[in-house]
């Protein structure tokens, strides 16, 4: 009997799996052992081979504080599997890691990580990362983001270093014993003598600014490959976050490429079915970009000339085909109808008009925009004499989401939204990334410029409105605000004494109070668009999508009564104590001074 295992783990995509086969087959054993009259013991059992002990943990079983390969370690089980549907979310790479190492470390042990990988039509996107762990070192490892279907990582390790590893460090437990099914095999053979063992490897993660590159552009290919639909069609603003979108599907064709060119014939031929042209072979992005993406600029009265040009820049720079639409003619055939009825013209506040005229006027604008983006993508390739239909991209951020800074059914209404789990400060560092890695120079001067949604008039052809100050709040505050919400469960009043001393060095307490207040009355009156919100991909727990990952109401009393006075309660103690505070200074100094 040898001492030596070759082992095997992988990554695959749930569309390369037979589903409905393996139902079919797993049924058909079910009703042989029945008229067999077989019987099985049911539970938690490990699989005894001549040579070592394997056992067997699900998914999130990995994560729980008391996982099942503890007790089969402690029991002298060997060799730990785990077949996992892990998602993807920013920065969890490294916690996975972790706790696949610190499941061997402990005690000992191999352990082979299998994962899901791919869109699996929903919000997810599975990214792989298949592992082979012992005693704590990562031996062999898969790629995290790929457009492999399936991909198998192997290593070649030695028992006796398990044991010997166990019998140095551990020492007897209390433990659940299993149940062991005796096999007559073994894993390992007498001529393994020479066969060599795989060494540690180093595990260099991603930045988050990589992964946003890289993870949503894989969803994007999955799900367009999986929809029959042969491409994408994208509102370009000319700001950060439809931009953001923008950079996330030209490196989608960036990773296109680089497959096809690595010789992964699957891609080339999704790539030959969505394009319809059997003998493309996609090899540079740009190219392949002009074929997939359709960018469009929507311009009003309301816009600059900057926000045309940087949109103009940035989709020449990327390849996409782009359109220049000005959409004055259907506002005014908007509210020319409603003239017509009501006999009134609503005018915008810089023109004397009401707050709630003004509001509708932005409002018609932008419903507008998701009306054409959707017509253009119905027929745009139809006007061209080419087949299929194109799938309408979202690009509003995590924080505008979370707060209700968008319009409902605005071009924030779309097929799908790459960037809906992203925060806005993450996306900025993402851009600056592209810069870069992609040297898409036009970002610079995106990044630079205020964001604005550019739906009221403008002054001397200048911006006046801007997104910060109609939130009444920045973006950097916003996410903090937002992660406090959504992750950390805050509400106002919790939110309020964790502020109060977090952001002690640049707002005063009644500064705090004001802000927690203004998002809250935000959040609430704006909650109910979070029922239609665009599904999102899901790139971590701060993402506000009530559908799955938000099952809060989205009705609440927006005047918050209770909380906001506990915070106004907060503030007088408060004032109390810093009179207390500044009196008895007034008495010491008073003493002290008698004293000299």
């Amino acid at each position: 009997m040898g001492r030596k295992v070759t082992l095997a783990t992988c990554s695959l995509n749930q569309w390369a799996l037979d589903f409905e086969g393996n139902l079919t087959r797993i049924l058909k054993s079910i009703e042989i052992a029945k008229q067999k009259g077989t019987t099985v013991p049911f539970g938690d059992g490990v699989l005894s081979t001549k040579d070592t002990c394997l056992g067997s943990e699900i998914c999130a079983e990995l994560w729980n504080p008391r996982s099942p390969h503890v007790d089969m370690g402690l029991d002298g089980i060997e060799i730990f599997t785990n077949s996992s549907a892990s998602y993807h979310e920013l920065r969890k790479a490294d916690h996975r890691v972790n706790l696949v190492k610190s499941a061997t470390t402990k005690s000992g042990g191999i352990y082979l990580f299998a994962n899901q990988k791919g869109c699996d039509g929903d919000r997810l996107y599975y990214d792989g990362c298949a592992m082979i762990a012992i005693n704590g070192d990562i031996v062999a490892r898969g790629a995290q983001f790929s457009l492999k279907d399936v991909e198998v990582v192997s290593a070649t390790l030695d028992l006796e270093d398990v044991r010997s590893y166990r019998g140095e460090r551990c020492h007897p437990h209390m433990h659940k014993p299993y149940q062991r099914i005796k096999t007559d095999f073994s894993l390992s053979d007498c001529d393994d003598r020479c066969l060599p063992t795989h060494q540690p490897v180093e595990w260099i993660f991603h930045t988050p600014e990589e992964e946003i590159s890289l993870g949503p552009a894989c969803w994007l290919w999955d799900y367009l490959r999986r929809s029959g639909q042969a491409g994408f069609l994208l509102p370009l603003s000319g700001g950060v976050d439809s931009s953001s979108t923008a950079c996330i599907v030209y490196s989608m064709c960036v990773q296109i490429c680089r497959a096809v060119k690595d010789g992964n014939s699957q891609v080339l031929e999704d790539v030959q079915r969505v394009v319809s042209d059997s003998s493309y072979r996609p090899e540079d992005p740009r190219e392949l970009c002009g074929r997939l993406f359709t960018t469009c600029y929507m311009a009003s009265e309301n816009s600059s000339e900057d926000t045309r040009n940087r949109a103009k820049d940035l989709a020449a720079q990327i390849g996409s085909n782009h359109l220049n639409i000005n959409i004055d003619m259907a506002v005014k055939g908007m509210l020319g109808i409603f003239s017509m009825v009501t006999g009134k013209w609503p005018q915008f506040r810089a023109n004397g008009g009401s707050a709630r005229e003004n509001l509708a006027l932005q409002n018609v604008q932008a419903r507008i925009r998701m009306i054409l983006a959707y017509l253009f993508a119905q027929l745009c390739l139809w006007a061209q004499g080419k087949p299929g239909g194109l799938l309408v991209l979202g690009s509003a951020n995590v924080d505008e989401s979370l707060t209700g800074y968008f319009t409902k059914y605005d071009c924030s209404s779309a097929d799908i939204n790459p960037i809906g789990g992203v925060s806005k400060m993450d996306l900025k560092c993402f851009l600056q990334y592209c810069v870069k890695r992609f040297q898409l120079t036009a970002l610079i001067s995106i990044l630079d410029a205020p964001p604005t949604a550019e739906l009221e008039p403008l002054t001397d052809g200048k911006i006046v409105q801007t997104d910060e100050a109609d939130m009444g709040m920045t973006y950097s505050e916003l996410s903090v605000i937002g992660r406090l919400r959504k992750i950390s469960k805050c509400g106002p009043y919790s939110m309020f004494c964790k502020l109060i001393h977090s952001w002690k060095e640049t707002f005063s307490p009644s500064q705090v109070a004001t802000k927690v207040k203004h998002f809250f009355r935000m959040y609430s009156i704006n909650r109910h668009k979070m029922t239609t919100v665009t599904p999102s991909y899901h790139a971590e727990n701060y993402s506000p999508d009530d559908n799955r990952f938000d099952l809060r109401p989205f009705l609440y009393n927006t005047q918050w009564a209770w909380q906001f006075r506990c915070i106004d309660n907060e503030l007088s103690d408060g004032r109390k104590h810093e009179r207390a505070d500044v009196e008895e200074l007034g008495v010491r100094e008073l003493t002290s001074s008698v004293y000299v």
